[in-house]
């Protein structure tokens, strides 16, 4: 049986947001979570919320969803993604601890399934946009990018203290990071976990705070990478910078940061897929008569047969000419479209010899028109 459509799933557009598609994963998997909807059907329905929310949370394995469908996945190529089922489900969007707040808007308290995730937390992805050049795009080039991120400190390694003796088990929560706290409710006596105030969910407290970076752990810096813009990438492909995202929590690894490819346009060239597609005018006596005539690819000028007859907007190909695949290396066309110019001002010359041409052209009509009267006069 056909998978839905992801973004039919999860109720978005394909141009939603990472923010709007946790939204709206958040909403479906309280409403048809087992532990909450009893219904025939809800089980199987959170399992396709949860595979969606999988697939486009992800910025990778949604750029492969949007260009390739479910056959990028067939073959279990993602893990934790569309064959992972329920039993496998990632929840790194939706965790316990929100299964908790579900819990305790509902109950008014309530305690949560399982210990809250507070050990190391990877930082969340960001997303910028960088602007290139056609030929840069096309050719491929190194740039700078101006970047600002937290990295951990040189000095403690991100843990905030001055060295690991000042390291210590917290005392409140006993090195668990979160505390359990109980209150009385219509319902009785409801138990609820929360993240430890004193150590902020690390489970650990810093008795002297690193000299580098005053117990943060993390230094703030603004950089110019050097970002290697392969050849052949086109407009909303994205390049990885691995650990320049968001900050880690208690330890954990930055997210990456994803650039997003904006290509200014070219004068002359445009770019459809790996195809390259431009127009060169000509007039007619060239279309006519055919010519040679010398054009520019990506490549560099190349010498193009015009042939006799050729008709206005005719396109003529150079085959193997366009775009070299990001992927395979296999170069896309380029496509000559034909426009033929009619001159606006003559010469005395040229004006006689284009009457001259036209006189031609009057009595090849009318021979052809007299044979056409002549033929239905005899009705045939």
């Amino acid at each position: 049986m056909a998978k839905r459509d992801f973004y039919e799933v999860l109720g978005v557009s394909k141009s939603a947001s990472k923010d709007e598609i946790k939204s709206a994963y958040r909403k479906l998997a309280k409403k048809y979570h087992p532990d909450i909807n009893k219904e025939p059907g809800a089980e199987e329905k959170f399992k396709e919320v949860q595979e969606a929310y999988d697939i486009l949370y992800d910025d990778q394995k949604r750029q492969m969803y949007d260009q390739f469908g479910m056959a990028a996945f067939e073959n279990g190529d993602a893990a934790g993604g569309a064959n992972s089922g329920f039993n496998g489900a990632n929840f790194s969007g939706f965790g316990f601890s929100d299964l908790g707040d579900i819990f305790a808007n509902m109950f008014g308290g309530g305690r949560a399934r399982g210990q809250q995730n507070v050990g190391p937390q990877r930082g969340e992805d960001h997303l910028m946009r960088i602007r290139v050049d056609f030929m840069d795009a096309v050719l491929g080039k190194k740039v700078l990018v101006p970047i600002s991120y937290d990295e951990p400190c040189a000095h403690c390694h991100g843990t905030g203290a001055e060295s690991p003796s000042d390291i210590k088990t917290c005392p409140k929560c006993r090195g668990r990071g979160y505390v359990t706290q109980q209150r009385r409710t219509p319902f009785g006596i409801m138990e609820t976990q929360g993240v430890c105030p004193d150590c902020g969910g690390s489970g650990h407290t810093v008795t002297n705070k690193c000299h580098e970076c005053g117990g943060s752990g993390y230094k703030h810096v603004k950089r110019d990478v050097e970002v290697n813009v392969p050849a052949g990438i086109n407009a909303g492909q994205q390049i990885r910078l691995k650990g320049k995202g968001e900050r880690g929590r208690n330890g954990g690894e930055n997210g990456d940061l994803y650039l997003e490819v904006v290509i200014n346009p070219h004068k002359t060239f445009t770019r459809e897929g790996n195809d390259i597609h431009m127009e060169v005018p000509l007039n007619f006596a060239d279309c006519a008569l055919g010519t040679q005539i010398v054009v520019p690819t990506v490549y560099g000028d190349v010498e193009v047969t015009v042939p006799a007859g050729t008709q206005p907007n005719q396109t003529l190909l150079l085959k193997g000419q366009g775009v070299k695949d990001l992927r395979t290396g296999n170069p896309g066309n380029q496509y000559i479209k034909i426009k033929v110019e009619t001159p606006t001002k003559l010469t005395k010359e040229q004006k006689e010899l284009l009457e001259k041409y036209r006189d031609t052209l009057d009595k090849e009509n009318n021979s052809f028109f007299s044979k056409l009267k002549n033929k239905f006069k005899k009705g045939k």
